[in-house]
């Protein structure tokens, strides 16, 4: 579905089989999902790739689980600095072991989000899949966002997604937002989020 060269597919190739093997261990993502992992979890972190310009150096991944989409966008755009920030220890050897076996540079972070806020510097880019609300994701990301006007969070979403921003709104949020049509899912959408900032109460 998407342009990746033969060896970035190689190497997602060789993540999916550790995810499968992985997955008989610890439960890293819906059993129900497994069979067709290929779609439900590499495309749909591929079609983040283009909502990502050449000139991001860092990206941070938000409760990043099995790497998704973080680690896939790490063996995709191996100039970007990813870095997974997860509190799953489990989940976390898992994800060393894939960034190990795929060359991929990725840092781990394994620890909550809010103890990450308080230690790394705000990156260019924030996601997150399939976390929380979009009004928890914001709080999660202030402490970044707040003084980092140039802040970009890129945040796919599933069907009720136009309820999550009304209601992000609703809690004293607003932004800028650009919404695109899931390759994956027709009631998804990947939605993007410039200029965080609070409403005057």
């Amino acid at each position: 579905m998407f342009s990746i060269s033969r060896e970035t597919e190689g190497r997602l190739r060789q993540y999916q089989a550790l995810l499968v093997k992985w997955q008989e261990k610890i439960n890293l993502v819906s059993p129900s999902t497994i069979k067709d992992s290929w779609d439900r979890h590499f495309e749909d972190s591929l079609q983040l790739l283009p909502l990502i310009s050449e000139g991001v150096k860092t990206l941070y991944d938000l409760g990043c689980g099995a790497g998704f989409p973080g680690l896939v966008l790490a063996v995709a755009r191996s100039d970007i600095e990813v870095t997974l920030i997860e509190s799953d220890s489990k989940k976390c050897a898992f994800l060393s072991a894939v960034s190990r076996e795929t060359q991929a540079s990725a840092n781990i972070q394994n620890s909550r989000i809010e103890a990450a806020t308080a230690i790394l510097p705000p990156p260019d880019i924030i996601t997150a899949r399939a976390l929380a609300s979009l009004e928890a994701l914001f709080s999660y990301v202030w402490a970044w966002a707040e003084n980092t006007p140039n802040l970009v969070l890129i945040f796919p979403k599933g069907e009720n997604w136009a309820t999550e921003v009304k209601d992000a709104r609703a809690a004293g949020w607003a932004f800028d937002i650009t919404e695109t049509p899931s390759q994956t899912d027709k009631f998804a959408r990947i939605l993007v989020f410039r200029n965080l900032r609070k409403s005057p109460v």
